[in-house]
């Protein structure tokens, strides 16, 4: 056993407390104090008091006060409330028009959502166009509110304004195959179907008098005598001859197109001919605004302040037309001509008993012109007749045009 002491310790084996020097014991002192106070809890004052008690009754009904855990702080808030309001500064006025244009005209919607069309003009200007006809009709249209037509609506107040304009109402059916024509070529005759139809009551030329050159071309020249009465009544025009069998045509220094619109309506068929053919029948209806040459004259010199007026015919012309396509290989037949074995026509409102070769509507304003009508009244626009002809059909008055 050692009776060696520790370093430090005195004769009774205790430590001795190391010398410390005042002013830091006094630094000590003062710093232990000012934490003990800080950490002291304080007696809240009365507002703390009653600003807590406010919290607690709130909390207890469930309520939450403003900017509690229910959204952005308000500073962000307000900065996107700011941007919304010049948003809407631009886009107000713009959207106001387009919400009263809409209250105003609710078709202006795509689809029509609110199921305002019903079909009738809006503001006397339009009418809701006719889905395309795909039988024959069982009865004649319904008839169109009074109204006398314009040059701006030529077809006011008749069932036509409702119809498909020019050759896009002539709509062929999709071609199949027929017999030992393909559907290639069943396609390629009933275009040329459509093509003879559109050239002999649509094509400009044709109208004004001209020789339809682009509808001959389409004819078969081996079918017998054809061709040759076509000729013959475009050079020489008569009772017997008479091109209007096959053509609409006006002549230019009598009267003018009111506009560049023809309406049409019909339907195009096709079936296996009893030739070994392709059998394509047609069933087509043209209504023709016209004015007369020379009040077209003055109303072209008018101005919107003249207060002038053109007075405005229409002729109506039905055509039902049955073509063929013959097999070359047991007919005599042109490969890819038309032979034509049926073509009858119903003429509205033209002079009777004129055979010049060209159509010649009524007006209102002028004097009666060819012989008086002797036959039955009739609605031209009634498709849903025959008009067959059995050569002793009589010029008579139509219903309405």
């Amino acid at each position: 056993m050692s009776d060696k002491q520790p370093e430090g310790a005195g004769e009774s084996g205790e430590f001795e407390q190391p010398s410390v020097p005042d002013d830091v014991w006094e630094r000590f002192a003062r710093d232990t104090e000012r934490d003990i106070r800080s950490s002291a809890p304080k007696e809240p004052s009365a507002r703390a008091r009653m600003v807590t008690e406010r919290l607690r009754q709130k909390d207890a009904k469930g309520a939450q006060p403003e900017g509690w855990r229910t959204g952005p702080a308000w500073r962000e808030m307000d900065g996107r409330a700011s941007r919304r309001r010049r948003l809407w500064a631009i886009l107000g006025v713009p959207v106001a028009i387009a919400v009263a244009l809409v209250a105003v005209k609710p078709s202006l919607l795509p689809g029509d959502p609110f199921g305002t069309s019903s079909g009738t003009p809006s503001g006397g200007a339009s009418a809701a166009a006719l889905p395309a006809e795909t039988a024959p009709p069982t009865a004649p249209p319904s008839s169109a509110a009074p109204d006398t037509p314009t040059l701006d609506r030529p077809f006011a107040g008749s069932p036509a304004e409702r119809w498909a304009d020019g050759a896009a109402a002539i709509v062929v059916p999709k071609a199949t195959p027929v017999g030992t024509f393909t559907s290639a070529q069943v396609a390629a005759a009933l275009k040329q179907a459509k093509t003879l139809l559109v050239g002999a009551n649509l094509n400009p030329g044709t109208l004004r008098g001209e020789r339809p050159e682009s509808v001959l071309a389409l004819l078969d020249p081996k079918q017998p005598r054809m061709l040759d009465d076509v000729n013959s009544s475009l050079r020489a025009p008569g009772k017997k001859h008479d091109p209007l069998m096959l053509f609409s045509r006006f002549d230019p220094a009598e009267v003018r197109p009111a506009g560049d619109v023809v309406k049409v309506r019909g339907r195009t068929t096709f079936k296996a001919g009893a030739h070994a053919s392709v059998a394509i029948h047609m069933d087509y209806t043209f209504v023709y605004p016209l004015i007369q040459a020379d009040q077209a004259s003055k109303a072209s010199g008018a101005t919107e302040t003249s207060g002038a007026s053109t007075e405005v015919a229409r002729t109506i012309v039905r055509r039902v037309l049955d073509l063929e396509l013959l097999d070359p290989r047991k007919y005599q037949a042109t490969p890819g001509k038309l032979s034509i074995t049926r073509y009858d026509q119903d003429l509205g409102n033209t002079a009777c008993d004129v055979y010049d070769g060209f159509l010649h509507p009524q007006f209102v304003s002028a004097a009666p012109t060819g012989a008086p009508p002797t036959g039955p009244t009739t609605d031209p626009y009634d498709r849903s007749r025959d008009i067959r002809h059995s050569g002793t059909e009589t010029c008579g008055t139509v219903s309405r045009t």
